[in-house]
Order: structure tokens, then C-alpha cells, then sequence
């Protein structure tokens, strides 16, 4: 009987039975869940706390980054060109000899001040004296000739075509007696211009044809220092009346100059437009090819604000600088102007008083605290 009972027992009892089995296991996991979750939450949260305030403490601990600030003062900047230049003489002129002959006398040595109209050399006259007795005689008597025919024509002696090539001979004879005496003239080598002799092409006994060189004569008690200027400052410098120069040969003495002339045209190599500027030379240091350096002021600013070009920074591509106050650094957008050396102009941005990092701001972030070891007005306090 009892064999006929378990044969016939059904599956959903034991499927029952399995569950009533199962519930002592499971009620344990549902405890342990309970307890350990919370638990590991908790020892997370505590574990959290414990590396904020490690950090905390190691932030507390990291040294104060050390800078030197400037303070903005108003101040006069410029924005300068610095080019160069060669001096020229205000006139070169080559004197050459404008007839045919012997130098017979040589007047004159390199570096000899003249005046106009100063005796340079003499050539040999003696042809040319006697072409002009020569001419002069012939023109004597053609004016003789001329005198006495004409009062002979009122008398009907001679006719009128007698008369007339008479005249014809006077004026003939009056151009040969006039070119003997200006070639006679011209014997005499004469200076057309006040300056310094540089270059003597000629001895005692040098035979010339027209056209020879004789000296070469220098004015020289003003000078052009010849600059070549970029295509891009051209509309600047032609603005200007002044510049400043300096000569390195004379241990870079300074001087003052006066626009003279921009050439209209470029230099076809160089693709620079020529400027020449007028120098007082009276004491004659400044000599010809020379190498000047000129400086050409091309905008100013007399109040304004500058800041040092590499304490400019651009952390988040928008360029600025680090401002400081009490001990706080903060970012700060600039406008930039025109550079004046290793100073650049700040348009707006800056305010006169304010301390910009020069020094240390490479190592820094926005809202930082840092020591400020110095503060200047300008760079070159740096090293003091």
C-alpha cells in the first residue's frame, strides 16, 4: 500500500517540497545582501573622504610658486624702425678737361678745400695764343675792310654785293676769334663748385683730350644718407620730417636729418624705395659711404601702457597676461598694439597700476596663489 502511495506522488508537490527547502538558504542570502552592501558602501564614501583630505593636505603642503610682477606705469612708446644707410656726398662732380693739351701745371693735391672758380691746372697755351692772335688779326681786318666800304657804297665806289660779303666775313671771323679765345680760356682749369678736392687724375706733363678727368671735387659740409625703405612703411616715413641716425664708424655719435627726397621708384633688386636725408656735416666727420644707422619713429604714444612681449601668454588661445592681487593671480584678455623693442603696447585691457607677472608666469594657473618676490617698474630692475 505504502509503495502504491509514493508511486503515485505528483511532480508538483515535489516542486513544492524543493521551495519549502530553499527558503532557509535564500532568507540567509537576502541577510547578507542586506548587511554587506550597506557595509561596502559605507568603507567606499569613508575611503573617498580619506584621499579628498590626503589631497587637501598635500595642496596645503605644495610651496607657494615664486614670481616678480611689474607695475603698469603710463609711459611714452614708440614704434621704431631701425635701418641702414649710407652716407653720400651732397655733390660728386668729376671736373674734366674740354680741350686738347700738356698739363703744365698742376694746382691742386687730394684733400685741398676750394672755392669756385679756384685754378685746378694749367695746360699748355701756346697754340691756342697764337689761334687767337691769329683769329683776332683776321677779325681786325675784316672790321677794317667792312669801316671802309661802307663809305665807299655811299659814294657808288663798290657795289652792294661787295659790301655784303664783307659783312659776311666780319661775322665769320668774329666766331673764329671768339672760339680761340674761349679754347684760350680753357686752358686754365678752373673749379665750378666749393668742396674738398678727393681725387687729383693728373701730373705735370699728362697729356688730355676733351673729355679727360681732371679732379673729382666733393661738397661734402652737408651730406644725403641714402636709406632703402620697405614697400609697407613707405606711407609712414614719407609723413616725417625728421630722423634720428647714428654712426657706428665714430663710435655712434649721434645725429638729427631732414627728409630730403623719396625716390618715386624702387630699387629694381632690392625692391626698397631710396630715401635720402639731409645732414649737417660742417665739421666734416661724417665722410662719404659711411654705414649710418637710422632710426625712423613711425607712431607714438605718450601716455601709454606697455607690457613686457613674452609675459604674454594664451592658455586658452586667447591671448593675455596674469594680473596679480593680494597674492591671487588671475587670466586676463589683452588687445595688443605696435611693438617698441621688447615692450608691446596694450590697447585695452590693463589698467594703469595694475601688476602683471613678468616673471614665473610660465609655471602658474588661473586663480593661483603665488608669492610675489618683487615688484618693478621696468625690466631692467630685474637685475638690481
Amino acid at each position: 500500500m505504502e509503495a502504491k502511495s509514493d508511486s503515485t506522488r505528483t511532480p508538483g508537490k515535489t516542486i513544492q517540497k524543493f521551495i519549502l527547502k530553499s527558503i532557509p538558504f535564500v532568507t540567509l542570502l537576502l541577510i547578507i545582501g542586506l548587511i554587506i552592501l550597506p557595509l561596502s558602501k559605507k568603507i567606499s564614501a569613508k575611503k573617498a573622504d580619506l584621499n579628498e583630505r590626503q589631497s587637501r593636505e598635500k595642496a596645503v603642503a605644495k610651496p607657494l610658486t615664486n614670481v616678480i610682477t611689474m607695475e603698469l606705469v603710463p609711459d611714452m612708446i614708440m614704434e621704431k624702425l631701425s635701418l641702414p644707410g649710407v652716407a653720400k656726398p651732397w655733390i660728386s662732380l668729376e671736373v674734366v678737361s674740354e680741350i686738347t693739351g700738356k698739363i703744365v701745371n698742376k694746382k691742386v693735391t687730394e684733400g685741398r678745400h676750394v672755392s669756385k672758380g679756384d685754378v685746378l691746372a694749367v695746360i699748355d697755351k701756346s697754340d691756342y695764343q697764337n689761334s687767337y692772335a691769329s683769329t683776332l688779326a683776321s677779325y681786325d681786318t675784316a672790321l677794317s675792310t667792312q669801316k671802309r666800304l661802307k663809305a665807299l657804297v655811299k659814294k657808288n665806289f663798290v657795289t652792294q654785293s661787295q659790301l655784303d660779303d664783307v659783312d659776311a666775313r666780319v661775322k665769320t671771323s668774329k666766331a673764329a676769334f671768339d672760339n680761340a679765345k674761349l679754347a684760350l680760356n680753357r686752358c686754365t682749369i678752373r673749379s665750378p663748385m666749393q668742396g674738398i678736392v678727393d681725387r687729383v687724375h693728373i701730373e705735370n706733363g699728362t697729356f688730355l683730350n676733351s673729355g679727360d678727368p681732371v679732379v673729382k671735387i666733393l661738397q661734402i659740409d652737408k651730406l644725403k644718407i641714402e636709406v632703402g625703405i620697405p614697400e609697407s612703411d613707405v606711407d609712414a616715413v614719407r609723413k616725417l620730417k625728421t630722423f634720428v641716425m647714428t654712426i657706428d664708424a665714430l663710435k655712434g655719435k649721434t645725429y638729427t636729418g631732414e627728409y630730403h627726397y623719396l625716390h618715386k621708384t624702387a630699387d629694381s633688386m632690392a625692391r626698397l624705395y631710396n630715401l635720402e636725408i639731409k645732414v649737417d656735416n660742417k665739421d666734416g666727420q661724417i665722410l662719404p659711404d659711411m654705414f649710418a644707422r637710422v632710426k625712423i619713429i613711425k607712431q607714438k604714444d605718450p601716455q601709454g601702457l606697455a607690457v613686457p612681449m613674452y609675459s604674454l601668454v594664451s592658455p586658452n588661445k586667447e591671448i593675455g597676461v596674469y594680473v596679480e592681487k593680494n597674492g591671487i593671480i588671475c587670466f586676463r584678455p589683452v588687445r595688443t598694439g605696435f611693438q617698441d623693442g621688447w615692450k608691446t603696447q596694450i590697447l585695452n585691457g590693463l589698467e594703469p597700476g595694475e601688476k602683471v607677472v613678468v616673471v614665473g608666469h610660465r609655471i602658474i594657473e588661473d586663480g593661483e596663489k603665488v608669492n610675489v618676490t618683487k615688484t618693478i617698474r621696468d625690466m631692467e630692475e630685474i637685475t638690481q
